[in-house]
């Protein structure tokens, strides 16, 4: 668990967000389900943060392609970036799933 393990002091509780289920490996669910009702707290996050720099360049976004949230929530989440902040540079980082 991010919040209480070794590495929590990496991360501010702030700008950790959780929701109450997952996307269930599902695209679907993650874009337009789950997605929908987590993207605005997320994109206002993301405005704060925006908000305090100086000379924002742009975005990293790590994702994987494997389960709903990695790829609907992922692919939503750069729809919305790419309206919000269109002249900001956006570079993924994407892991694909693997058998082993």
């Amino acid at each position: 668990e991010v919040r209480t393990g070794t590495y929590r002091q990496l991360f501010h509780p702030e700008q950790l967000i959780t929701g109450k289920e997952d996307a269930a490996n599902n695209y679907a669910r993650g874009h337009y389900t789950i997605g929908k009702e987590i993207i605005d707290l997320t994109l206002d996050r993301i405005r704060r943060l925006t908000e305090q720099c100086r000379g924002l360049q742009g975005f990293l976004i790590f994702h994987s392609f494997g389960g709903g949230t990695g790829s609907g929530f992922s692919s939503l989440l750069m729809e919305r970036l790419s309206q919000d902040y269109p002249k900001k540079s956006k570079l993924t980082f994407s892991i694909y799933p693997a058998p082993q």
